[in-house]
């Protein structure tokens, strides 16, 4: 009987074992569908998280440049004290006072639009112009700030030498406000410019 068996036909599995196929690992391969999952909604969920942060940010960012924008303007339409101490007969104050003026209207708009869409849910532009409109509008008016600030402090400085009055320290306090309203909106620019190159659609 032993001799029967033993020169019995084996299978093709039988006579080689390493052709068998691997046995599979129910556990490993159910994980690894679970962690595929999880990949997908974790990756959307951290893309929302993300264009909510950005968007708040946004919001801060625009919104300290209203405020030191309009304080600047404030500060510089509120400087005439008589005489010479007057800032409408400076032409860099006068330029620097439009510019402010500029970044407040803008600054205000974005605020509003952004408060508009946080509320709401729903966008006045299209997301594609109103990353361009961000990136590009941001820039602009920061490069004008900083123009407009860079021109009045030489003037400022002069004076100041002969005489430091009232008239002198408002007019420092508004190019300060012009610095820091051209600071933040430096980077309300570098997050518009991060925000417009990860768009999809682009």
């Amino acid at each position: 009987m032993s001799n029967s068996d033993d020169t019995a036909p084996k299978t093709q599995f039988e006579s080689s074992p390493s052709a068998l196929p691997p046995p599979m690992a129910p556990e490993v391969a159910g994980a690894d569908t679970e962690a595929g999952t999880g990949f997908g909604i974790g990756a959307i969920t951290r893309r929302w998280r993300r264009e909510a942060i950005l968007q708040r940010g946004s919001l801060a960012l625009r919104g300290l440049g209203l405020l030191f924008s309009l304080l600047a303007f404030l500060v510089m339409a509120s400087n005439k004290h008589g005489d010479w101490k007057n800032f409408d007969r400076y032409e860099e104050y006068r330029y620097l006072l439009a510019i402010a003026i500029l970044s407040t209207l803008y600054t205000g708009g974005q605020v509003l639009r952004h408060i508009h869409e946080l509320s709401t849910g729903k966008f006045l532009l299209q997301q594609r112009t109103s990353a361009m409109v961000d990136f590009f509008g941001d820039q602009t008016i920061s490069y004008l700030l900083i123009s407009a600030a860079s021109t009045a402090v030489p003037l400022t400085n002069r004076m100041r030498e002969g005489a430091d009055n009232i008239f002198t320290d408002a007019s420092a306090a508004a190019i300060s406000m012009a610095f820091f309203a051209f600071f933040v909106l430096a980077l309300s620019s570098m997050v518009s410019g991060y925000k417009l190159s990860t768009q999809s659609y682009i």
